[in-house]
């Protein structure tokens, strides 16, 4: 049996930026997952904002994540080839008495270290956002609030850790943990694996992994968010994402563009127990829709293309817990990662990187390499580059998504790179072949065509997102 030094469960973004900040060091590394590929959790279900950071108590994890990782993505963004934008965002507030909650708003986010913002009168606001709503009586601009595709950062992520040495295993699902000497054995479906520390990236589930080594048990609640995306044309609605008065369950219902050139509408906050529930509701939905209208008017909810819903891994503190246990020398927490999770990703990273660094001496990887270059966009080509391409490699002329104009290219690509599309949506979050207004309608069979003729996968074996997901159960015909 391999040892590793140490072992990520999980691989969502936190545990993606988690196994990347490893790499940097000298080691042998494993992160494994229950689901067939990366950001299969809450990570490909969320709002997909890089927040400011004025939002959080001052002095907490939460706070200190959050400021770090956003001055972090300017580089990273960069370094992974990534699409991310610090388009801004207002927090609006609709009547002269919530005037005074606005300023403690500014004045934390000054604690926290946040630069960039600025008060403004309603009339300041839709000045700069035409289409805020009248009720607007005031708002809070946070200038380095951003987006950035979630999809395409976990990705990034996790190809970087993968091309640095990191091991990968998916389909593996943890089923216990226990103590090995000075290191850990950790059973899974897949099989034991041994190493001298375990980092738990888990989500919703993060408090299961923690209450079997640990005496101070630890509760998450999955707080289901719904969603609406809007179509291309609805895209320009607003140029900043848009967020009413955080309260008891959060940031309230956003309206934002996506780097895509989408709108997404979101989230409600509902507790529940189910951590697989995440169907959407009528009465969520309707919800969200009413509460996005009274921040933004003339809001085109006709273009609506999808609706998803997402889980947050809200811990009962409402903090994040990020340490190594007392009472389990080598374990590493990374629970109740919740809003803005996706934001703090590269400092907790670093952060958790670090406490194994000093734990076990890990050297520096001076074969590290920081860079990787995701996967072609033709569209950011000359017409004269483009055509030099098709013709070096036909497959960029052969478009297989019509909606979002992908080509067989670029699925190819997404398919064979390092922890390349084994499923439907692993092509979707690579390439957004899939993403259109029609949903995959007419692209399906034709990725589907492509994922059996690379891979030599079965049609009746091809899934949308791995375990039961399968599209083709059999023949309607004897074939001859």
């Amino acid at each position: 049996m391999k040892q590793y030094d140490a072992i990520v469960v999980g691989a969502g973004v936190v545990g993606a930026a988690v196994a990347r900040e490893l790499s940097r060091r000298k080691g042998s590394f494993l992160v494994v997952e229950r689901a067939l590929d990366v950001c299969e959790g809450t990570s490909k279900a969320n709002s997909a904002i890089m927040h400011a950071g004025f939002d959080a108590e001052p002095g907490t994890m939460k706070a200190k994540m959050n400021v770090r990782g956003n001055q972090m993505m300017d580089q990273l963004s960069g370094e992974l080839d990534i699409p991310f934008r610090r388009v801004g965002a207002f927090v609006v507030c609709f009547s002269k008495e919530e005037l005074p909650k606005l300023k403690e708003l500014y004045d934390r986010g000054v604690a926290n270290g946040v630069s960039g913002m600025e008060l403004l009168t309603g009339e300041q606001a839709r000045a700069l956002e035409p289409n805020l709503s009248e009720e607007v009586e005031g708002a809070l601009l946070a200038n380095t609030s951003g987006i950035v595709c979630p999809f395409e950062l976990t990705l990034g992520l996790a190809e970087s850790a993968a091309k640095n040495g990191v091991e990968f295993s998916f389909d593996t699902q943890v089923t216990g943990l226990e103590r090995a000497g000075e290191g850990w054995m950790v059973h899974t479906s897949q099989g034991n694996f041994a190493a001298r520390a375990v980092v738990n990236a888990a989500g919703v589930f993060a408090d299961e992994i923690h209450n079997w080594v640990c005496e101070d048990k630890l509760h998450i609640t999955p707080r289901r968010g719904e969603y609406c995306l809007l179509d291309h044309t609805a895209g320009a609605h607003v140029s900043r994402t848009v967020f009413q008065l955080p309260g008891k369950y959060g940031k309230g219902v956003l309206v934002s563009p996506t780097v895509h050139g989408n709108l997404i509408v979101g989230p409600t906050a509902i507790d529940i127990e189910d951590r697989e529930a995440t169907a959407t509701t009528r009465q969520g939905l309707d919800e969200l829709i009413d509460k996005a209208g009274m921040n933004v008017k003339n809001l085109p909810m006709r273009q609506v293309i999808t609706s998803f819903a997402g889980l947050r891994a809200h811990e009962d503190h409402h903090e994040f817990i990020i340490e190594e246990l007392e009472d389990a020398p080598g374990f590493v927490d990374c629970a109740g990662i919740e809003s803005p999770g996706l934001t703090s990703c590269p400092a907790i990273g670093r952060m958790v990187a670090g406490i194994l660094k000093d734990k076990m001496g890990l050297e520096p990887n001076t074969d590290f390499v920081g860079t990787r270059k995701g996967i072609l966009d033709p569209d950011t080509l000359t017409k004269e580059e483009r055509a030099k391409l098709i013709q070096e490699k036909p497959a960029y002329g052969n478009i297989i998504c019509r909606c979002e104009m992908v080509t067989e290219g670029e699925i190819l690509d997404a398919i064979h790179r390092p922890l390349g599309a084994r499923s439907l949506d692993g092509i979707k979050r690579r390439t957004r072949a899939g993403m259109g207004r029609c949903q995959a309608g007419f692209c399906t069979p034709r990725s589907m065509e492509l994922l059996h003729r690379e891979l030599g996968l079965p049609m009746t074996e091809i899934t949308k997102s791995g375990g039961d997901s399968k599209l083709v159960v059999g023949t309607n015909k004897d074939r001859i």
